[in-house]
């Protein structure tokens, strides 16, 4: 198919726009910027790109179709669609979503968020110690994801030995450069999750994975698909979002320092730094379904077309967020961004999320103050269903 071929008849020739998701104009020098950039155009477009989709540029937009799964459903969350199985809960609608939802909602409580959290904060401080005498790191691989990583692997009893396996996974699926080894790594992913499944079945512990397969589900066992969709579920959730944006923080702070001091003078305005950051460098970028024919705002669309949201498109927007751009630690509004989604699809773990990040700035930051990003060095970022740092050399007096 060309890229002529992916617009449909129906679609205004001045809604159609140049733009792919995956490799968006100027992205190598700031993925946010480029994505901004969008806001001078139409509200909602349509770009032939990744078979051809709809694109939402304002927050207000973003916020509500994130929330309104009557017209807009989650059955194909990422684009383009695919025929492997959804990942579960967050490619499944209601009524059937909250069910699944409710399997996972016990590793989410505040007594596991408090065990995993002070867990998370025994590593970061192990780390931070063992490479602060050196004067430096590469923040990603020493530090971003390791913490999240291993706390993740921990919850769901997998071996620790398995981290750079599913990171290599979750990388090419997030980021995905070629399509042969994007749909290799897709085939060793779903043996893995297979085998995970039978062993868990066979075995069960009493991890988070355990548990979900093993669960009742409106009076029976979850069949092979529903656990396969649960797993992916969670491998796609737990490997990747919170290390990127770790990576973005850190170097948002090791090119801002007055942030920095502001952060180490009055810690108490962490928590809401934390949701400060989030939205402004906001990571994921989602998708949604037209359940059937209608037109929003007026545009028309058709049923089963996909429809493109950035969260960091909802962060930036200055109808949503005075001054957008700016980083603000005592902005009133932060944590209305959409980095976690909206409405029954806001992500289960997301207090985790935060948590680990508000650990990450408290321990680093008492540690190291002052940091910079290493002189020479490059910073490697990535675009995709994440925006990824890559790359992040850092240095600090010793």
């Amino acid at each position: 198919m060309s890229v002529n071929d992916a617009v449909p008849s129906h679609v205004s020739p001045d809604l159609v726009v140049d733009f792919d998701f995956l490799h968006p104009a100027g992205s190598d020098e700031d993925p946010f910027l480029a994505l901004k950039r969008l806001h001078n155009g139409p509200d909602i477009f349509w770009t032939p790109h990744n078979k051809g989709h709809w694109v939402a540029t304002r927050g207000e937009d973003i916020r509500h179709i994130l929330s309104d799964h009557d017209h807009f459903s989650s059955q194909s969350a990422f684009i383009p669609k695919s025929a492997r199985p959804p990942a579960i809960p967050l490619e499944i609608d209601p009524p059937d979503h909250m069910a699944y939802r409710r399997l996972l909602a016990p590793a989410f409580l505040p007594k596991a968020i408090s065990t995993w959290s002070s867990e998370a904060r025994e590593l970061a401080i192990s780390l931070i110690e063992g490479f602060r005498p050196k004067g430096e790191c590469e923040f990603m691989a020493d530090f971003a994801l390791q913490v999240p990583i291993i706390v993740f692997l921990k919850m769901c009893g997998l071996p620790l030995e398995h981290r750079e396996m599913l990171l290599e996974w979750t990388a090419a699926f997030v980021r995905p450069g070629n399509a042969e080894i994007k749909e290799e790594t897709e085939r060793q992913r779903a043996l893995y999750i297979h085998n995970l499944i039978v062993e868990r079945r066979a075995n069960p512990g009493e991890d988070l994975i355990s548990r979900a397969v093993n669960a009742d589900i409106g009076g029976r066992k979850l069949n092979d698909q529903e656990a396969y969709g649960l797993i992916r579920g969670l491998l796609g959730g737990g490997l990747d979002t919170v290390a990127s944006t770790m990576g973005w923080i850190a170097r948002f702070l090791a090119e801002n320092p007055e942030h920095r001091r502001q952060l180490i003078d009055d810690p108490e305005l962490i928590p809401n730094a934390v949701e400060e950051l989030l939205r402004r460098f906001s990571v994921p970028n989602i998708a949604r379904v037209v359940v059937k024919d209608m037109v929003y705002k007026g545009v028309a669309m058709k049923e089963g077309e996909q429809i493109f949201l950035s969260a960091c498109l909802h962060g930036l927007d200055t109808e949503s967020f005075e001054n957008p751009l700016e980083v603000n630690f005592r902005r009133s509004d932060a944590r209305t961004h959409s980095t976690f989604g909206q409405g029954i699809h806001r992500c289960p773990g997301a207090t985790l999320a935060s948590s680990e990040l508000r650990i990450f700035l408290e321990e680093w930051l008492k540690r190291i103050p002052d940091f910079r990003i290493k002189p020479g060095a490059a910073v490697r970022t990535g675009t995709g269903i994440v925006h990824g740092v890559l790359s992040l050399p850092l240095a600090w007096d010793v």
